[in-house]
């Protein structure tokens, strides 16, 4: 077990560099990229394999206890140890990222983005695997921060290099205000590790541990700054505003990954760090965080509605990143009402919204591909088709003809309705256990939280799943069932003529059904089996928020 947790982290390390190097005879392919995507895959591959052997061999019966643990002094004059672990609350985490960053590589195999040479873009993938999966296994303080930051360069260069239309300027937004966000942050972890003595999460964690030497007054500050390093990663409202850029210039698995597993290392922070180590600050600022999170519900959901309306010249690609802000504004309201459902909730929503986004990101770049935009009103917009007039001459009469997937593509258009069906909570799918058991824990939240602001910050996120269900459900009209074909001539006049077919599209290929069906198989499981998940984090949890009892 300890061997495979610190394969699954050091492996992707040694497969980047391996990316570098030229490919073994023998081993080309038809040419050396192709050998180069094909690295990529196996090794994805053998991390999945690892994270699902640690899945299996994981002792269900003590899920709040730290399993597969290694725990070496690596800089001893500052008390820092390669600490690593898992339990019901990473497990979970581990095996989603392992999951997606394969389906990511796989996907790139048989459609690689365009951009410079494959190595470096599976170089890449890899070392932003590693970071994240390390993010989730450290059990020190500053390895937490040093894997945190290990993110950050990959993903800017996949959006610079890789991404799209303003790719540059998005790149630079992202790192800038993850980087600045993280250089508080830091402040805040050192200030915990002097004061306490020790940067061992699991010590820290304990009511009677080191935490004990942590005063009201320094677990405010330092919750304050870890908090917002880990909300510009979350993303919380009002530091959101570098995610959509980025999401919208990345490339389709840029933007997978980052929903599905970068912003999930923002809200896991919180969940680890702020409320087991500074309990006492994360009960004063949990109003505020609440409060923030309650607006994020609000906000994403009406840029989501401003973006779909007709004439906006909306990016669906865009609308789905604002969307995350919702979803993520649920994760984040779970986490402040500091109880055992609340915070169940946001663990369950974090798995949830990277399933379900993972996918919808796939399905919109690839509805990119096969129409050559993702603006709504390009997609949607009737163009003009010739049909027989009255009068008998060729006249242009309008057929929708842009992304009426139902006619076009129809299965491409069923799992993109899926997915958009998932992502609005709908009951017995992924999306409604995580936001329903958040808003419970806003209903009651912690002793000492006042009641009637949570209540209120609860009716705010019922409101947001309604205006979710209504851009989601707009967005399934315009994109799926195209635009409103114009009035066709009275039939009886001997004039009515047959209408065109419209073009079609390619529906989904042999590769997409593989890569996409585990998504929308787990989306289900988890919406029909929410136990599966949730007997995994919840005696973590009740441990973490009870001072290690």
């Amino acid at each position: 077990m300890q061997i495979l947790l610190a394969g699954a982290v050091v492996l992707p390390l040694v497969g980047a560099l391996a990316a570098l190097l030229p490919p073994p005879p023998g081993l080309k392919g038809r040419n050396p990229d192709q050998a180069v995507l094909r690295h990529g895959v196996t090794v994805t591959a053998v991390v999945l394999a690892a994270t699902l052997a640690l899945a299996v061999g994981f002792d269900r019966g003590h899920p709040a206890r730290m399993q597969a643990t290694t725990d070496l002094s690596w800089i001893p004059a500052l008390g820092i140890r390669i600490h690593l672990g898992v339990d019901g609350i990473s497990l979970p985490l581990l095996v989603l990222t392992a999951l997606l960053t394969f389906l990511c590589a796989l996907y790139s195999y048989f459609k690689m983005p365009t951009g410079p040479s494959p190595k470096a873009f599976v170089a890449l993938l890899l070392v932003l695997e590693s970071g994240t999966l390390a993010t989730f296994a450290v059990l020190d303080l500053m390895l937490f921060f040093l894997a945190f930051e290990m993110v950050l360069i990959p993903m800017y260069f996949l959006i610079a290099r890789w991404g799209g239309a303003q790719k540059q300027a998005a790149a630079w937004k992202f790192i800038l205000y993850t980087l600045l966000g993280s250089v508080v942050m830091l402040l805040g972890l050192l200030l915990i590790g002097l004061k306490s003595g020790t940067f061992d999460m699991v010590a820290l964690a304990t009511d009677n541990g080191p935490k004990a030497q942590l005063s009201h007054t320094v677990q405010l500050i330092a919750v304050l700054a870890v908090g917002i390093g880990l909300a510009v990663k979350s993303p919380l409202w009002p530091l959101h505003s570098w995610l959509p850029d980025a999401h919208t210039a990345a490339p389709t698995v840029g933007s997978v990954l980052l929903a599905g597993v970068l912003l999930k290392m923002g809200t896991y922070g919180f969940v680890r760090i702020a409320l087991p180590i500074t309990p006492d600050g994360m009960h004063t600022v949990a109003p505020y965080l609440a409060a923030f999170a309650a607006v994020g519900i609000i906000y994403g959901s009406l840029a989501c509605l401003a973006l779909v309306r007709k004439g906006a010249k909306g990016d669906l690609k865009r609308l789905i990143a604002y969307s995350s802000v919702g979803h993520m504004g649920f994760v984040l309201l779970g986490i402040a009402g500091m109880t055992p459902t609340g915070v169940n909730g946001a663990l369950f929503a974090n798995i949830a919204h990277g399933l379900i986004t993972g996918l919808l990101f796939f399905l919109v770049g690839a509805l990119k591909d096969r129409c050559g935009s993702t603006d709504l009103d390009t997609l949607s917009l009737p163009s003009p088709d010739h049909r027989p007039s009255t009068s008998g001459s060729a006249a242009p009469l309008p057929v929708a003809t842009g992304a009426a997937l139902y006619g076009r593509a129809p299965r491409f258009g069923g799992l993109l309705a899926f997915g958009a069906v998932a992502s609005l909570g709908l009951p017995g799918l992924a999306g409604f256990w995580g936001e329903m058991l958040a808003m419970f824990g806003a209903f009651r939240p912690a002793a000492g939280l006042s009641r009637p602001a949570f209540l209120t910050f609860m009716a705010l996120a019922g409101l947001g799943t309604l205006l979710t269900a209504a851009y989601l459900l707009l967005v399934v009209r315009r994109v799926c069932m195209g635009g409103t074909l114009a009035a066709e001539p009275a039939p009886g006049d001997g004039t009515a003529a047959a209408r065109p077919a419209v073009p079609a599209i390619p529906d989904l290929a042999r590769y997409e059904y593989v890569v996409w069906s585990p998504l929308a198989a787990l989306t289900v499981l988890a919406g029909l089996w929410p136990a599966a998940l949730l007997g995994l984090t919840n005696p973590a949890v009740q441990q973490l928020l009870g001072g290690g009892k």
